[in-house]
Formats: structure tokens, sequence, C-alpha cells
């Protein structure tokens, strides 16, 4: 082989191989170009692996919520589902416990009507009883029932009366619950918005009611004439208690969802342990409250469940419902096992309990205090003087109204202004 075919030969192989290397290279970079998609797959697996972890932890957690571990409604337990209530054993035996006031019917002193059941005969000798024979003495028994129910008719005359010295003729006066020739009373009235406002029975179930029991046959539209007519009468004392709530020192404000001509609505409350105020509007946040206008300017402390809307009230302070928090905690605790959940549940109940086992004593308190300001002339020994039962230190919390009770909370306390709706 000569030098030429020889140099011809290598040139031959080294373009091969340049062709090779440029291949080897171009699956080199695919190569890679495949490895950065394979890792930018995986970084979306991974990134859906966890979405989809979290989505299913999120509807197992919703699945697992229901009314006792969260602020779901009872009513959508279904039923099917058999909740667990929050509640602990009292340690107390099943029955009236002692101390507890019964309700015994008794005889009453006066009856409306007396009905005297005297024998005819006698029964020993079969000898007929005369009405002078002599009455040794009685047993009494007493039914309580309903009279008969029906309307009662009064007819109001006003009687023209001609004046025997100037012959003019007078005319009596009508009451204002006659108004017209013929109508229903104001007692049949205040019935129809008890059974449709407190009792809660629909309009036509009062229509049958009326119907039935006392013959008077409504009509739908009178039933509602008859509702809104006492809204429009109590608008001032609807005014007044959301006044009181107001001024109130500590104020409680929830909301629920209800029907109101088949479209959804919202109930909104503010209440203290005196004084309620319900609120229907068609919306559920602060559109709502600032309509209602008690939150809006109230500056004491509001409790409610730490929804959104409540905290844009800025000028008061807030604290959170216990109950919920029971609720969220029994949620972590039964769908996490988190122990910490299940200690802090302990220690809210603890505080419960100390407070209620505090609060009798706070009122020996102040009601010794208000019987020393009434007694300053009395000695200082008569006057200093400590109830026994302030030093009581029962292991279980005693309930203050029980307590207050059997105390005649109220005596020796400074009487404060007749107001219906003080606090």
């Amino acid at each position: 082989m000569t030098t030429e075919e020889r140099l011809a030969q290598v040139e031959t192989e080294n373009a091969a191989l340049r062709e090779q290397n440029g291949l080897l290279q171009e699956r080199d970079r695919l190569r890679q170009e495949l490895l950065a998609q394979m890792q930018i797959l995986n970084g979306q697996l991974e990134t859906l692996a966890a979405q989809l972890e979290a989505r299913v932890r999120e509807l197992e957690a919703r699945q697992a919520k229901d009314s006792h571990n969260s602020s779901k409604p009872p009513s959508s337990d279904g039923l099917a589902r058999k909740t667990k209530s929050l509640r602990r054993k009292s340690g107390r035996k099943p029955g009236g416990q002692l101390g507890h006031h019964g309700q015994t019917l008794r005889l009453v002193a006066e009856p409306d009507a007396l009905v005297e059941h005297r024998p005819a005969v006698c029964t020993a000798c079969q000898s007929p009883l005369p009405a002078e024979a002599a009455v040794v003495g009685r047993e009494r028994r007493q039914v309580q029932d309903l009279p008969p129910l029906r309307l009662q008719i009064t007819e109001h005359q006003a009687l023209q009366v001609r004046c025997p010295a100037c012959q003019t003729v007078s005319v009596g006066a009508f009451p204002l619950e006659a108004p017209s020739r013929a109508q229903y009373g104001p007692r049949l009235r205040a019935l129809v918005v008890y059974l449709v406002e407190q009792q809660l029975v629909p309009y036509a179930r009062v229509h049958e009611l009326l119907r039935d029991l006392v013959g008077a046959d409504l009509a739908g539209g009178t039933l509602v004439a008859w509702v809104r007519a006492a809204a429009a009468t109590l608008e001032p004392v609807e005014t007044a208690i959301k006044a009181a709530l107001g001024r109130a020192p500590v104020l409680h404000s929830d909301e629920t969802g209800v029907r109101q001509a088949g479209h959804l609505a919202w109930a909104h409350v503010a209440c203290t342990a005196r004084l309620t105020h319900y609120a229907i509007h068609p919306k559920r946040g602060s559109a709502a409250t600032e309509a209602i206008g008690i939150l809006p300017a109230y500056s004491g402390v509001s409790v409610h469940d730490g929804w959104k809307p409540y905290q844009t009230h800025t000028q008061c302070r807030h604290a959170l419902c216990n109950i919920h928090h029971l609720r969220e905690l029994t949620f972590l605790e039964e769908q996490y096992q988190q122990d910490w959940a299940t200690e802090l549940k302990r220690l809210l109940r603890q505080m419960k309990a100390a407070t209620d086992q505090a609060r009798p004593r706070r009122l020996g308190r102040a009601l010794g205090r208000a019987h020393r300001r009434r007694t300053g002339g009395q000695s200082a020994a008569r006057t200093r003087a400590t109830p026994s039962w302030a030093h009581q230190t029962n292991a279980r919390a005693q309930p203050a109204r029980a307590l207050a009770a059997r105390q005649r909370p109220g005596v020796g306390l400074p009487r404060r202004p007749d107001h219906p709706l003080r606090q």
C-alpha cells in the first residue's frame, strides 16, 4: 500500500470516527435533555402527589367531622352516624339530687268549682240517707283540667242617653279593642303571636289548631297581619334591648342558616344571660352585623366562634367560645392522635370547674359587703361574720345558681332602679 493510499485510508477512518463522535455527543445531549425532562416530571409528580395527599387528608378530615368535633350543626350528622357527646359523667346517681325541690301536684285552697258527692243509701243497712242527715266528715280530691275551649263573644253597646236638663243625646264610647262592628280580641291575637314566634308553629298549623279547638277559622293573611302588627308594637322594646346589649360587658354572638320564603337566610343572635336579640338577614357576614347595628358600636368583650367577620370589629375585645375549642381539639385528638390536644381539653375543663367553684364564693363576698354596707351601725362582730358556706371546699364544682338559691340571693343588696332591661 502506497503512502497516498495509506493517508486516504486514515482520513476515511478519521471521518468515520468524527461522525461516530458526533453521534455520541448528540446521544449524550439527548440523554441530558431526557434526564432534565425526567427531573422536571419527577418534581411535578412529587408536587402532584403532595397535593393529592393533602387533598385526601382534607377529604378524610371533612368526612370525620360532625357536630361533636366541629362547628357543624347536629342536623348535618345524618341518621346513620352516632356522635359522641363532649359531656362528662357528673358522678351523681340518677334521679333527683339531695336538696332538689320536687314538682308534686298539690291541692289548692280555693278551687274554681266544688262538687259534693253525697251517698244516697247507707252502705251498711241500705237505708235511704235523707238530706238532713249529718255530714261527719269529707275527703277532698281535686282535678286540674282545661275548661271547655270556645270563643267568648262580648257584645259592646254604646248607649245613647238623652239629658233630662237640655235634651241633648250623648253617646257612650266603645273600648279600643272594638274599633269596628266585628273583630277578634287582643287575647286571641296574642295567642297567635305566641304560637308563631315563641313556639315556632307554622301558620298553617296555627290555623288548624284554632279551627279545631275554638272554632275560629282564620285566614292565613290575618295571622300574618297580626304578627306584623305585634312586631311594629314591640319596636321600642327591640330598640331598648339592642341598646342594653350594646352596654353589656360581655356579649355572645352567633349565626345559623334558616329558610326564609324558600331561600337561604341567616339568623343572627346577640345575647347575655338576661337579654337575647334575634335578627334575620339574607347575608351572613359583616353586611348583616352592620345592618343589625349592635356589634359595630360595641366596646366590651365579644364572645364568638372565631368566624372572620366578627374579627372586623376592632373597637371591642374578643374571646373565643371554649365549646368550639373543645370540639376542634376533639377532632385533632381523634383524627391525628395529638396528645397535646387531650391535655389542653383537660386543662380547659379544669379551668371551667375552678371558675364554677369560685363563682359562689365571689357571690358570698358580694353579699357580705352589701350586708355590711346596710348594717354599718351594728357591732363589728356581727357585720364581719363570714357565712359558713363561704369556706366550703367541695372537690366538685357547685353550680352558682343552686348555691344562690339556697342562700336567698339579693337579700341585703342595694336596690337598683326598676328597669326591665337592666344588666
